[in-house]
């Protein structure tokens, strides 16, 4: 089978990181927020500063259908990809790194529309994290030492910048609920009590998914995605 991946789209200052990193220590696999920029770098001709200055930032030349047109030629390796805009290119180089990793092992990955890069895999679970703003606020303020009106600011900023992006590069609407398998508030879960959830959804779809596969093939008993998620299982218990 595939490798399971969970993608977890957040708004800042709700602890989508923190949550992340949770699921990935209790699945045991690894969590890919900034590092993907550098595992993005090692693989194109592009320097982690350059993804770094561009990192969910998108730019107010024609989008999607640029996107899918350079997806057409077969890839971002070719002559018309030349002609496309630094911040397409590095979109697409990034697009192509979370399916290459996707591809290589069971992970999580916070941000960079990857729930959107992996829309055609099937043991997917993406998430989006939201909280209450006075949650938000507090959580910033203690991390990164400000004020109410910085961090409200800075909370304010950032959720905007998200959201052009991810609308920018995908068919889909960021923090809509019809664009995730699950949505969670963080302010009334917790870090926790959203962990549990997430570890009880791929424990659901998997027996979901390995009963439709019963009538048809049978349950590979080595396979990388049933190892890690009865692992999870019983920690979860």
């Amino acid at each position: 089978m595939k490798n399971l991946v969970v993608t977890i789209g957040r708004e800042f200052g709700s602890a989508g990181k923190d949550i992340g990193l949770a699921v990935a220590e209790r699945l045991g696999v690894r969590c890919y927020d900034k590092e993907l920029l550098a595992y993005a770098s090692e693989n194109s001709e592009f320097c982690q500063e350059v993804f770094e200055n561009n990192d969910e930032k998108p730019n107010n030349s024609f989008l999607y259908s640029l996107f899918m047109d350079t997806h057409s030629f077969g890839g971002y390796s070719t002559s018309g990809f030349a002609e496309v805009p630094l911040n397409q290119k590095v979109f697409l180089a990034q697009f192509e790194t979370i399916k290459q990793i996707a591809e290589k092992e069971s992970c999580v990955i916070v941000g960079r529309c990857a729930d959107y890069a992996l829309q055609d895999n099937d043991n997917v679970v993406s998430v989006f994290i939201r909280a209450d703003d006075d949650f938000r606020i507090d959580h910033l303020k203690e991390t990164y030492n400000m004020d109410d009106k910085a961090a409200k600011d800075l909370m304010e900023k950032v959720d905007k910048k998200r959201q052009n992006y991810y609308n920018y590069y995908t068919s889909k609407r960021w923090g809509d609920s019809r664009s995730y398998d699950l949505c969670l508030n963080a302010s009334d879960l917790g870090i926790d009590g959203c962990t549990d959830i997430i570890l009880n959804y791929i424990e659901l779809k998997q027996k979901n998914m390995n009963s439709t596969e019963k009538h048809s093939v049978h349950k590979d008993p080595d396979s990388k995605y049933n190892n890690l998620n009865e692992k999870s299982v019983k920690k979860i218990h």
